[in-house]
């Protein structure tokens, strides 16, 4: 079930007994936990009927115990097991899980890992409540998810902008979510974000990041190229050689694919690499540049400079040093 609907179905007060949230995505089950813990009782009823628990410091029989209170003027109690993949005794609940009271609602937000599907308490709360399996958002389609989701709180993002978020924090949604969220505060709705808001209010540099690094590669610009890694060599907390190197092997990887692609249209390429239409266009512009022999060459040279970044056949060179003359031989 899509978590949207689900969270919807909790505003409205249509609450499952147990709700067993489990994958390697966190924000989707925290969001639910929320929702549950907002929703589920007014504020003069949580003192006796809301019970928070933490995995690593629950007691299986205190546990079991405050699942099977009644509620206290109230129509139903709420326990929340939090952290749940560190509570070790999640198996023994099988038996409540299997029978569970009416009125508790029963929340079990197991993060980071999809719990075993062949394990009896899933399949007990699956056939009594609601089981939520919380997925990473693949890597190609983080720009359309923070493109729905900057629309959803009144704003919009450029492509560029929305690209260095991705590069520069990845697939967590928790902290994509934060920092828009932060922005959305400093900005007037409707606001397009752009790379400028994010270098202000976020901190990354519009100029100077492993996503401009790409689009000299994209254009064979070595100038800019090198005010970059020159930049890097200066402050090593924007990137190193080791965070360089997979990027730029990456890279060289998608060109050669492209070079032997059938259809070689935007939207094919998109599809075969799994990646936005935005990044598909330039790397079809790249393509152009570097023929699939200067590709197989500037390979070799990523796999020789990793070897030399991690000290083999290098006594002198700084990192700094190492990515300047990286980026001139690719280049050239």
């Amino acid at each position: 079930m899509d978590y949207k609907l689900v969270i919807k179905n909790i505003k409205e007060k249509k609450f499952e007994k147990i709700y067993f949230l489990h994958g390697e995505e966190p924000f989707y089950i925290d969001e639910i936990t929320d929702a549950v813990i907002k929703n589920a009782l007014d504020d003069s009823e949580r003192d006796f009927n809301q019970t928070i628990l933490y995995g690593k410091d629950t007691e299986l029989l205190n546990l079991i115990s405050e699942l099977k209170s009644y509620p206290m003027m109230a129509e139903r109690r709420l326990v929340v097991l939090k952290e749940a993949q560190d509570f070790k005794d999640l198996e023994k609940l099988d038996a409540y899980l299997s029978d569970p009271l009416d009125t508790t609602v029963f929340v079990i937000a197991y993060k980071y890992d999809n719990y075993d599907a062949r394990k009896k308490a899933l399949k007990a709360a699956a056939s009594n409540g609601l089981l939520f399996k919380s997925e990473k958002v693949k890597e190609y389609l983080l720009g359309d998810w923070i493109q729905t989701y900057v629309s959803s709180v009144g704003f919009k993002i450029t492509g560029k902008a929305c690209m260095l978020l991705i590069e520069f924090l990845g697939n967590d949604l928790g902290k994509i979510v934060n920092e828009l969220d932060k922005l959305a505060i400093l900005l007037e709705k409707g606001t397009s974000i752009n790379e400028i808001h994010i270098e202000e209010n976020i901190g990354i540099s519009k100029d100077y990041n492993t996503f401009e690094l790409t689009n000299a590669f994209n254009k064979r610009d070595v100038t800019k190229a090198f005010k970059i890694v020159n930049y890097f060599s200066h402050n090593p907390k924007a990137a190193d050689i080791n965070a360089v190197i997979p990027l730029v092997f990456k890279y060289f990887g998608q060109l050669m694919r492209i070079h032997f692609l059938p259809n070689k249209s935007k939207e094919a390429v998109a599809g075969a690499l799994k990646v936005h239409p935005y990044v598909a266009g330039e790397l079809l512009s790249a393509s152009k540049l570097y023929d699939p022999k200067k590709i197989a060459i500037n390979i070799a040279i990523l796999q020789e400079f990793d070897l030399r970044a991690k000290g083999l056949g290098n006594s002198s060179f700084t990192s700094g040093e190492l990515m300047q003359e990286m980026v001139y031989r690719l280049l050239h």
